[in-house]
């Protein structure tokens, strides 16, 4: 059973228009549609399972909040060009979460906060390698993470 039949259609006829028709042509374009078929059925992410869905407008009131926050923050660095007042730098930050959605959604919330890129995430270790714009208390950014998102992150998603 395919599990995109539309897709192995669709590869068979584009095969086909592209290779003309012929038997050989029609067995190969046959082949290769099951298999990118089936390919395709093993990127197919599993399903979010949302446990307390009601808590995602406070997940959104706070991320909004602090995009707000972040916005000024980094416009009055950009404002203040010529003197160096902020100190960028690299956090490492350790993360409790295990679902994938969840850490695909704070990997969304850091990167779309300005002053904040979410770099790497290393599935061994369970880090995040973050780019601050402003890294003046590295015990603070931990704390948010941590307490502010990842805490309610996995609640929603627990």
């Amino acid at each position: 059973m395919l599990p995109y039949p539309l897709l192995a259609l669709s590869l068979i006829l584009m095969w086909l228009l592209l290779n003309g028709f012929t038997p050989g042509h029609l067995v190969l374009g046959v082949l290769v549609a099951v298999f990118a078929s089936w390919a395709m059925a093993s990127l197919r992410p599993d399903k979010p399972r949302l446990a307390k869905w009601y808590l995602l407008p406070k997940l959104f009131g706070i991320v909004l909040y602090d995009i707000v926050k972040s916005n000024v923050a980094v416009a009055r660095i950009i404002l203040r060009a010529g003197r160096r007042s902020h100190n960028p730098g690299f956090l490492t930050v350790e993360l409790d979460i295990e679902n994938h959605t969840a850490i695909a959604v704070l990997a969304v919330v850091l990167t779309s906060t300005p002053g904040s890129a979410w770099l790497e995430y290393d599935s061994n270790d369970k880090t995040v390698l973050l780019h601050i714009l402003d890294l003046d208390n590295e015990a603070e950014w931990r704390n948010t993470i941590k307490n502010r998102y990842e805490k309610l992150l996995m609640e929603i998603f627990a």
